[in-house]
């Protein structure tokens, strides 16, 4: 490829590295594995640019390329979950329990600060939407064949022609597995209908309250700020509770005492995210992971804890904070 040409290939397929990275994202269920996908699809793109034909968008071209990186790559690893996707709840909250680990293929969060966001506020809202964490979990459920065809024709509005044409299949094909994907997503449970967007007034003043409640380690906080059918779910060890009765007794037993955490405000998925740091000695606090909320308009209705300090740098947050 000449100089002139693979200038040409960058500033006509740079501008849709973002958004390729939340589609591969919504196929693997990972964030690593989606930035691996994505340096695959622009070297394929690159190798293959002389020969295209601009029958297409380069938009497009691109979205085929990595749909199709994805399937391949997706025939040999197992499918990510969420914990509360992969064992069942526990009813103890007090004690000591942890599902079985799936080898570290728990579905992972996807930072704002990875994503960035368009300069549209509408496409804004559509991109927040498409990686919600409950619906970025419920695509896995799906083949990735399935998952392909619902994320193509669901997400991005392709025609049925355009994506059996993406996909080497015919019309008809598409269409059954559209429905039979629609029909496992319905089945898997939808996320509340009043999810609020992260910069609702009253979900900023719920995550507010819901940190301070943390820091001062106050039970009666998360028993107000919870809703009653709430989720609360945490990798490393695995472990989820159903309903705020279980899920307050052990909010409150990791809380300890005021003073023991620090949190900090992020974003991830498209949701409010909170950084937690745990007091270490003398040395100020350390930092853990973060927790993606879910919040609607009668409350907090699902916390996922993702226990993993590598999150934080992702979140352009630091590992430690001083005392």
């Amino acid at each position: 490829m000449t100089v002139p040409v693979a200038d040409e290939f960058s500033d006509r397929a740079e501008p849709f590295r973002a958004e390729l990275l939340a589609h591969c994202y919504r196929m693997t269920g990972s964030v690593q594995d989606a930035e691996d996908l994505v340096q695959e699809t622009y070297l394929r793109a690159w190798r293959a640019y002389g020969r295209f034909e601009h029958r297409s968008s380069v938009r497009t071209w691109l979205y085929r390329i990595a749909t199709n990186a994805c399937l391949t790559a997706l025939e040999h690893r197992r499918r990510r979950v969420l914990p509360s996707g992969f064992g069942p709840s526990s009813a103890d909250p007090l004690g000591a329990f942890a599902t079985a680990d799936p080898g570290g293929r728990w579905v992972e969060p996807l930072p704002e600060a990875v994503l960035g966001e368009a300069g549209d506020p509408a496409a804004i809202m559509v991109e927040r939407e498409s990686v919600r964490l409950a619906l970025v979990a419920s695509l896995q459920l799906l083949s990735p064949r399935q998952r392909a065809v619902l994320i193509l024709r669901d997400v991005l509005a392709w025609p049925a022609a355009q994506v059996a044409e993406a996909l080497e299949m015919n019309v008809g094909a598409v269409k059954s597995l559209l429905q039979r994907a629609r029909r496992r997503l319905e089945e898997a449970g939808p996320e509340p209908g009043d999810v609020l967007e992260p910069s609702h007034p009253q979900a900023r003043r719920l995550v507010r309250e819901y940190m301070d409640a943390f820091e001062r380690a106050d039970p009666a906080a998360f028993e107000r700020l919870l809703r009653e059918d709430a989720v609360l779910e945490t990798t490393g060890p695995a472990r989820w509770f159903e309903g705020r009765r279980a899920c307050v007794p052990y909010l409150g037993r990791v809380a300890a005492g005021p003073g023991e955490w620090r949190i900090l405000a992020t974003a991830a998925n498209g949701q409010p995210a909170l950084a937690s740091y745990r007091r270490d000695g003398d040395r100020g606090y350390r930092g853990l992971g973060i927790g993606v909320l879910t919040v609607t308009a009668t409350g907090i209705s699902r916390v996922s804890v993702f226990a993993d300090p590598a999150l934080l740098a992702r979140c352009g947050l630091p590992l430690a904070l001083p005392a």
